[in-house]
């Protein structure tokens, strides 16, 4: 930067120039304005996914949705690129785009529970664990993902699912009303009843339409305690484990989620040491209803008997929440596929212990997310999210250390078993989940019968695309 100006990436990729006094009229309307090296710079910058790439040449880290409107105007008048980060969780590594200003949410994290409503207002900034944390000192939650540390805003903008989901339906079925920076640089509320476009594609259609600044959500009685953990099996035993598995979720009670995972056993101190590293078909459970029917529910799983490992029981829901967040640490690489089954397959099943009997990625795995249940009862258009077909969510991942040299082989792995898995989707993701190699038509398929109306929503709400440092929905 120099008295005459600042030279940044602009929103067709080319440098743009912005002249030194509109920088310091950005830096007058509040939130704290980093420059590279800065204090607070690397916190700032820094995505979960070591994978993602690039890097902004400005953060603005607003305190207020007033500053945000400040910045969207700023970006939008200078032909800026734009990114927006929550908490920077998200698999794609979207929210920097390179060369130009990113606004670091982080500061807006402030979380007001009203317990006689049962709402909760939570700032765009917000993680999971603080939410969750206020909410359940009143025995109230929302669903709201399974990894403590994920940002409520990218979440919930996607859609948004957790052990929760089959009891009240995607995040955004939760949603009551949002703020929302759009890109006229208006601060706005939208709900059913104003805007109701707007709030329509704000509900799933990620973070293409406008910075959110506030989410309303709507709470339900859960909690504190519930009955969960993990609870494991050789995978020697992966057959019959998956045979319980789909016999138990085709006929689970709302209140209960099972994630079934294919995976090595990390070397953590509830796994005995001689399984270190091991094959073992796991599942995380969360039974959110009447503690005293705990067992009736997961009588299946415990008829399997001889676990490696078995963490079962009664403990509060923050501990569910959060009690599988060493499973993803920042900063390595990541690199997921998944898909949306309306279904458990016995064919999928037996290729899918075929494909992880063969994998080469010591941190890799094959998982299916139980869904359905609340979800699927809504119409197809109830928000732009739809995929209300959805009964499972299939992922194949993996991660691995930076100066991993197999890094290619893994990858090559990941998306080779996720070509044997595809057909047994319902042709549509979740779009949370998609990767930065994913193209548009992959967008497309997550929308399905919704894609053309969130394409006339954002011809509406940012016909200039301002905010497409996302999966992005273009305008036309």
């Amino acid at each position: 930067m120099t008295a005459a100006g600042i030279e940044l990436s602009g929103r067709g990729g080319g440098p743009v120039a912005v002249p030194g006094g509109a920088l310091e009229d950005l830096a007058r309307a509040g939130g704290r304005l980093l420059h590279p090296g800065d204090p607070g710079w690397d916190d700032a910058v820094q995505l979960w996914n070591g994978m993602a790439a690039g890097a902004p040449a400005l953060v603005l880290r607003p305190a207020s949705a007033g500053q945000v409107a400040a910045a969207v105007g700023f970006a939008r008048d200078h032909g800026v690129a734009l990114g927006v980060k929550g908490g920077g969780h998200n698999i794609a590594g979207a929210a920097v785009a390179d060369g130009g200003l990113l606004l670091d949410l982080s500061e807006m994290r402030e979380v007001a529970v009203d317990p006689e409503a049962r709402l909760a207002d939570v700032g765009a900034g917000c993680r999971l664990a603080d939410v969750d944390r206020a909410t359940q000192a009143h025995g109230l939650a929302t669903p709201l993902g399974f990894i403590s540390q994920v940002g409520v805003a990218g979440l919930t903008l996607g859609g948004g699912l957790g052990y929760l989901t089959r009891r009240f339906g995607w995040t955004v079925d939760n949603l009551a009303e949002v703020e929302v920076v759009t890109a006229d640089g208006q601060v706005r509320t939208a709900s059913r009843d104003r805007h109701p476009d707007l709030f329509w594609g704000l509900r799933g259609g990620g973070g293409n339409l406008g910075v959110v600044t506030r989410f309303s959500f709507r709470l339900h009685p859960v909690g504190p305690e519930v009955y969960g953990g993990l609870i494991a099996w050789p995978f020697e035993r992966a057959a019959d484990v998956q045979a319980a598995y789909r016999a138990l979720t085709a006929a689970a009670p709302r209140e209960l989620a099972v994630w079934l995972n294919l995976v090595n056993a990390p070397p953590a101190p509830f796994v005995p040491p001689a399984w270190h590293g091991r094959r073992v078909c796991a599942m995380a459970v969360c039974y959110s209803g009447d503690l005293d029917r705990a067992g009736e529910a997961l009588a299946p799983v415990r008829a399997l008997g001889d676990p490696v490992f078995d963490l079962l029981g009664p403990q509060p829901y923050t501990q569910v929440q959060s009690y599988l967040d060493d499973s993803e640490p920042a900063g390595l690489h990541h690199y997921w596929k998944t898909e949306l089954l309306a279904g458990l397959d016995g064919d999928l099943l037996a290729a899918a212990r075929e494909l992880f009997a063969g994998c080469p990625v010591p941190e890799g795995e094959v998982g299916i997310l139980h869904l359905g249940g609340a979800l699927n009862e809504r119409a197809g258009d109830d928000g732009a999210v739809g995929n209300r077909d959805a009964r499972y969510l299939l992922g194949v991942k993996g991660m691995w250390s930076p100066q991993d040299p197999g890094g290619d082989r893994f990858r090559e792995w990941i998306r080779d078993t996720w070509a044997r898995l595809r057909p047994f989707s319902t042709g549509a993701s979740y779009v949370n989940f998609q990767t930065a190699d994913e193209g548009a038509d992959r967008v497309r398929a997550a929308y399905g019968a919704n894609y053309d109306h969130l394409v006339q929503v954002k011809r509406r709400w940012d016909p200039d695309n301002l905010f497409r440092s996302n999966r992005n929905v273009a305008p036309g």
